[in-house]
């Protein structure tokens, strides 16, 4: 353990030591300044990157042991596809100077600033740049994994991540921070409630559409029926990691170590997580007599996907707000789908879909034009609504949440009926009853389990 902290203490030691000479040698030394930048964002992004753990050990914690490698396995290939497709054409596609519509250059992301311009505000280097914006595009591609768990044919799955990650997910993305007329018309979204976490949302729910419920989810009146997850253990765990991610997220959005603003952006971020859990469990108690765990594990990712999208323009008390009404809007969102048969089995449209779409929004309705000129140097039209500052920006908002649903959800139900229509999307019903990990991946996540319950039952 005291190695543990040594290390951690260096690592942080690495990170102030640039940013402390910085400030003792003055403005004339910028080098400085951009090497404390550059490790900033690459510290930043690997948190990102750790994010993909959590979403594994999240989904699979909260499917059924007999899937649990299926869901394990698409969660590790996401990012390795998404890595080799963002750095072939998603990176050009969203960054890379272009249209209003389409980036038009930066393919293969050559170490040339020029090719793109969107991204001068920050000044560290091209592949910094990627890194950090990689890993983005890994989270909003492994947001569709858990919602079509289950039933869904893992080869169908890749070649949609590949759809995901090298068209649909950069051409929002360039939109709205490449450039595009989302931006050009002010909407903002400082580190993607609707850039990531809606267009993931929406290519999930379109996913879910296509593939309909899994065998035993609903009875033949159509009231659902449980399916609890086999390890709770493990989705906590996940939980845990992905609130940790969040802090690499949205400080590191800032894409600079500038101190008072990835501070601020800390505080919202962790108010809002902590608030969504709370009030996630608080609600989920009085509206359904029991507290239940994965509800507050939601309620607090609910809580983060809200802030994502204001944090840098918002307050302490806002942030609270905000991420406690993300706790009811999550467990309002899973009771919602559950009455639309809209079978989720770990929850991601109510949580990456719904509070997506209401962080995206909360620019709108809780942006303080001083906050977010100092800690983000964005221009908001006015306060938010419920500051007094009028509808300007929220309507500006609320354009933007209609422009990507628009696309996001249209692009994803083409790209689900083509691949239902060539090579099938669900595995037959025999496979699904079996688990995926026997029919899909030919081996089993606790192969210990078979071999005792036969010896237990040999016994006289």
């Amino acid at each position: 353990m005291r190695k543990v902290l040594a290390i951690l203490s260096a690592s942080c030691a690495l990170l102030l030591l640039p940013s402390l000479a910085f400030a003792a040698e003055g403005p004339a030394n910028g080098e400085l300044q951009l090497v404390a930048d550059t490790i900033w964002v690459l510290f930043t992004g690997f948190l990102v990157f750790w994010m993909n753990a959590g979403f594994a050990l999240l989904e699979s914690g909260f499917c059924r042991k007999k899937n649990a490698v299926n869901l394990l396995a698409k969660n590790f290939i996401v990012f390795a596809i998404t890595t080799l497709l963002f750095y072939a054409v998603g990176f050009g596609l969203m960054y890379g100077n272009g249209t209003d519509v389409v980036g038009m250059t930066g393919w293969f992301v050559p170490n040339n600033a020029e090719l793109f311009r969107a991204l001068h505000w920050t000044g560290v280097p091209v592949y910094a740049k990627f890194f950090f914006q990689l890993g983005f595009a890994g989270v909003a591609t492994t947001i569709v994994s858990g919602a079509v768990a289950e039933r869904i044919h893992y080869a169908a799955f890749l070649v949609f991540s590949v759809l995901m990650s090298a068209i649909i997910y950069p051409v929002v993305g360039h939109w709205v921070w490449g450039g595009g007329f989302l931006a050009a018309s002010g909407m903002l979204d400082f580190a993607g409630s609707s850039v990531v976490h809606s267009v993931g949302g929406w290519a999930a729910l379109a996913g879910i559409i296509l593939l309909r419920p899994r065998i035993g989810k609903y009875g033949r009146d159509g009231a659902p029926k449980a399916i609890p997850g086999h390890n709770m253990t493990s989705a906590t765990l996940g939980t845990f990691i992905l609130w940790l991610g969040w802090f690499g997220f949205n400080p590191g959005s800032v894409m600079a170590a500038r101190p008072e603003a990835i501070s601020h952006v800390v505080l919202t971020t962790n108010l809002a997580a902590a608030a969504g859990a709370v009030v996630g469990t608080l609600y989920t108690w009085l509206r359904l007599g029991k507290p239940d765990l994965g509800l507050t594990c939601n309620g607090c990712l609910a809580g983060l996907v809200a802030i994502t999208a204001p944090c840098a323009f918002v307050s302490g008390p806002s942030a609270l707000l905000i991420g406690a009404l993300g706790g009811v809007i999550v467990v309002e969102g899973v009771l919602l789908f559950d009455r639309l048969r809209l079978d989720d089995p770990v929850g991601a449209t109510s949580v990456h879909l719904l509070n997506g779409i209401f962080g995206t929004l909360c620019v709108g309705l809780f942006g303080n034009v001083e906050i977010a000129k100092s800690v983000a140097g964005a221009k908001l039209e006015s306060n938010g609504l419920l500051l007094g500052g009028g509808a300007a920006q929220l309507g500006i908002q609320a354009q933007g949440v209609l422009v990507v649903a628009l696309f996001a959800f249209g692009a994803s139900s083409a790209a689900w009926w083509f691949l239902r229509a060539t090579m099938g999307i669900r595995v037959p019903p025999e496979a699904e009853e079996i688990g995926l990990d026997q029919s899909e991946m030919g081996m089993e996540a606790y192969p210990d389990d078979m071999p005792r319950a036969a010896l237990l039952s040999s016994e006289p």
